[in-house]
């Protein structure tokens, strides 16, 4: 069985998302403060008239942080709960990949929260991430006050 990914950069570091939840990839635009979100929580945008959180990956990863630039792309994402946005710093390919060639999270690094799995490919290791686990309980329900709050609710 073949599953396909997106590929993306956070430094010199190669991850991807499963590619059924991804729903577009754009350029970066204005995040706009979301006051009381979560801290990996940088804000909002506005996507074709939806306004989803952007999540700062590199926060939720304890990456070195830098400074977001207008060449960093936001991948749109969904989950069974809600639409959010990553910060990524590119988006470098699609890529198909056989079952043999995964190796799942849970067989080689068990307290992997964040990871789905391991992507083996020609060029090298690539970390897949699940995209269920990004935000944790009390981090969605504070997400979802301050996404009310914000819309007046």
């Amino acid at each position: 069985m073949t599953s396909q990914y997106v590929v993306f950069m956070l430094g010199d570091q190669r991850c991807a998302l499963n590619l059924y939840s991804v729903d577009r990839v754009v350029h970066m635009v204005k995040i706009t403060l979301l006051p009381k979100a979560p801290a990996i929580v940088l804000g909002v945008v506005n996507v074709q008239g939806n306004v989803i959180p952007v999540i700062d990956v590199r926060r939720r990863f304890a990456l070195p942080q830098r400074q977001i630039s207008l060449n960093d792309h936001l991948v749109v994402t969904h989950t069974a709960r809600r639409s959010f946005a990553l910060v990524v710093d590119a988006v470098v390919d699609v890529v198909e990949c056989q079952e043999q060639s995964l190796a799942m999270t849970k067989s080689i690094l068990p307290t992997a929260e964040y990871l789905e799995g391991v992507m083996k490919l020609k060029s090298g290791l690539v970390l897949i991430h699940d995209l269920e686990a990004f935000l944790s309980m009390e981090e969605e329900d504070s997400l979802n006050r301050a996404m009310d709050a914000g819309r007046g609710a």
